[in-house]
């Protein structure tokens, strides 16, 4: 079966909203939250469920649920240390990722086009990521770099060297035996009392050591997406990835 796992558990507090903003997953793009949004891609594309941490005003994202009507189709998953790293997040999401399901592991602030998703259900690959060659500006987003042909560094700074790099968006598929390494290096962290650091520490250290060939990668440059962390990518995703996303519906209804 493939599921999806989604980590919807942080305050959002680089978006600066105000002392009492709802969760990100809740915020609303014409009309619909990202949570509907989600649910009907994840439903559209055969997605069989999804298994989501909250933390965050978790009664919030469980009263969207139910209005929405998917009881049924999400599973919800507490970490009560949302103000940890988000590593503890994932680590709490553990049993999903041990359970043998291939998993689409997605961060629940991205606004995006249903295509962008597409190759991770299509693809013949175990492993795959979706890379984007256009790359914003600055530190944040997290770099995929590549040497002759593999993935050599994964992070927002990175220290190996390679011959070119993209964009994560933040979604990748996970096979069983991935999810399960994941669980061995977070397991690691835990241990160690390394509950601060983000979860794309442990996607690294399971990246730069498996053999070469372990994951592909889905290039989808030109695909309209966002995720939201700052108050410029809030204003970003409705004023210029929303009216693409619009422009895709229109056309779409044109041919129809």
């Amino acid at each position: 079966m493939l599921k999806a796992l989604m980590l919807a558990a942080g305050i959002g507090a680089r978006l600066d909203e105000g002392p009492d903003h709802p969760p990100k997953v809740l915020l609303k793009f014409a009309g619909k939250t990202l949570l509907e949004r989600h649910v009907k891609i994840l439903r559209h594309l055969g997605v069989v469920g999804i298994v989501m941490v909250t933390g965050y005003r978790a009664g919030d994202i469980h009263q969207a649920i139910a209005e929405l009507g998917a009881g049924d189709y999400i599973e919800t998953v507490h970490n009560p240390d949302f103000t940890l790293g988000s590593v503890i997040s994932l680590w709490t999401a553990r049993q999903a990722l041990t359970s043998g399901d291939d998993i689409i592991f997605m961060d629940a602030d991205v606004l995006y086009d249903h295509r962008l998703l597409r190759p991770l259900v299509e693809t013949e690959h175990a492993n795959c990521l979706l890379m984007d060659r256009e790359v914003r500006p600055g530190e944040d987003p997290i770099k995929i770099c590549i040497r002759d042909g593999e993935i050599v560094d994964f992070h927002k700074r990175v220290t190996n060297a390679h011959d070119h790099w993209g964009e994560w968006p933040g979604f990748l598929r996970i096979s069983p035996a991935i999810g399960r390494r994941l669980v061995e290096v977070m397991g690691g962290y835990v241990d160690a009392g390394q509950t601060m650091k983000i979860y794309e520490e442990a996607f690294r250290d399971v990246l730069v050591a498996e053999p070469p060939g372990t994951f592909a990668i889905a290039d989808i440059t030109g695909l309209p997406w966002g995720e939201i962390d700052y108050q410029v990518d809030l204003a970003r995703a409705r004023q210029v990835v929303l009216g693409r996303l619009r422009e895709i519906e229109e056309s779409q209804e044109k041919t129809a």
